[in-house]
């Protein structure tokens, strides 16, 4: 079955929308006055924000580029936000242009937006479910065009899994995942944190307040539980600024505690 999506006329305009607050950050515009306010908001209550976003969308252009050197050409994106300029579909298409791309979101407004960004591209697509509805997601027709699961794939919780609260949710729906995929296949996950120099208890209390969507931001040990049943791909779960670095210029690479950012692929074995 495949979830129905509301009218046109549902989409709310007139509330920050954490998609838009994640496309103005990143320079992006895709997004509102009121979106703007509530980042700037956020903005300076965590100063380093913007940063973590940068660092975030450089650690998906490293990722994706290495899937596709190990032969996958087909990626299921969750919470994927506006897929605007340097997005999975454009770097994986870049070295393979038969890539294949499912983006999901529960936002029906970032629907909206990512399907007029992908209107000409066949092999990319979005679908409005949450992430944790696996069945939905699989059986959505635009997926089954897409992806074949019987092959290797590649899923993706880029800083996603903080907005599922609670734990034993987020960990049972990462299970989910990895149980449906086929050997060789791979999960990658970046994740906010608290500890070592990264977000203070005080500074995370503090953006909730200014934040339009609840978040559990976790510690390291937490966020290890996520690849439990999978290989690490070298150099493991580490500050994101660390993960395959591409040159000494990279954003945050001399301090990546600043990112409050870990991030780490797994492998099915």
């Amino acid at each position: 079955m495949s979830i129905d999506r509301p009218s046109s006329a549902e989409v709310r305009y007139d509330r920050p929308s954490a998609a838009r607050i994640h496309d103005y950050l990143l320079g992006g515009y895709h997004n509102f006055e009121v979106d703007r306010i509530a980042a700037q908001q956020f903005a300076k209550v965590l100063p380093h924000v913007v940063q973590g976003m940068r660092v975030n969308r450089a650690f998906l252009r490293r990722v994706v580029k290495f899937l596709v050197a190990q032969g996958i050409d087909q990626f299921l994106d969750l919470g994927s936000g506006i897929p605007t300029a340097g997005n999975v579909h454009e770097i994986a298409q870049q070295a393979n242009p038969s890539a294949r791309i499912v983006y999901v979101d529960n936002e029906l407004v970032t629907v909206r937006h990512s399907e007029m960004i992908l209107g000409d591209n066949s092999n990319a697509t979005i679908i409005h479910a949450d992430l944790r509805q696996l069945e939905v997601i699989l059986n959505n027709p635009q997926t089954q065009r897409l992806l074949d699961l019987n092959k290797p794939a590649a899923v993706l919780f880029l800083s996603i899994l903080q907005f599922v609260t609670d734990d034993e949710e987020a960990y049972r729906t990462v299970r989910s995942y990895r149980k449906v995929l086929t050997l060789g296949s791979y999960i990658a996950i970046s994740h906010p944190t608290i500890q070592e120099g990264g977000m203070s208890p005080e500074q995370m209390a503090q953006g909730e307040k200014v934040y339009p969507i609840p978040v559990n931001i976790r510690s390291r040990v937490q966020i290890e539980e996520f690849f439990e049943g999978l290989e690490r791909v070298k150099p493991g779960l580490v500050y994101a600024p660390l993960w395959h670095p591409e040159g000494p210029d990279d954003l945050l690479l001399d301090q990546p505690e600043l990112a409050s950012l870990h991030a780490g692929v797994g492998r099915k074995p």
